[in-house]
């Protein structure tokens, strides 16, 4: 069993890690303070016109958040919380909230239009709208294979 010290306020309290002696690889600015707004949530639905995309970021201004569509038809979601300045004579009594850096990187498929997404940012939600092509309705060619032998 492994405990992981933190300190609030001048007092060190213990956390239990139950992940300690996994191989997991580390990111140093991604600290375990910061867990929980690294793996930000993201929800993907589709519909018949597009592809979209919800994020809670709760705080973060639009020029706090960065969204970048890569060749390869990747999506990304990135962005940054900073730490709140702590005064000397402050004395904290309990830290939940979350900072830090967080990235979240989607593979889009083949009918997207990539020069055609369009993002949008109200009260803490980030929106991404990534249109679609549109499926002709025609029928699928068959080709007749000579069967040999």
């Amino acid at each position: 069993m492994s405990i992981i010290p933190r300190f609030f306020g001048g007092r060190q309290s213990s956390v239990f890690d139950p992940f300690k002696d996994f191989p997991f690889p580390t990111y140093p600015e991604f600290s375990r303070e910061n867990s929980a707004f690294v793996n930000t949530r993201i929800d993907w639905k589709e519909t018949p016109e597009a592809h979209v995309f919800k994020a809670d970021l709760p705080g973060l201004k639009k020029e706090e958040v960065k969204v970048e569509i890569e060749d390869d038809r990747v999506l990304q979601i990135s962005g940054e919380r900073n730490v709140e300045k702590e005064d000397k004579n402050d004395m904290w009594h309990r830290v939940e909230r979350s900072s830090g850096k967080f990235m979240r990187r989607f593979r889009l498929p083949e009918n997207v239009k990539m020069e055609e997404v369009k993002a949008s940012m109200e009260n803490g939600v980030l929106t991404v709208t990534v249109p679609k092509e549109e499926v002709k309705n025609k029928k699928p060619d068959v080709k007749a294979i000579e069967i040999s032998g």
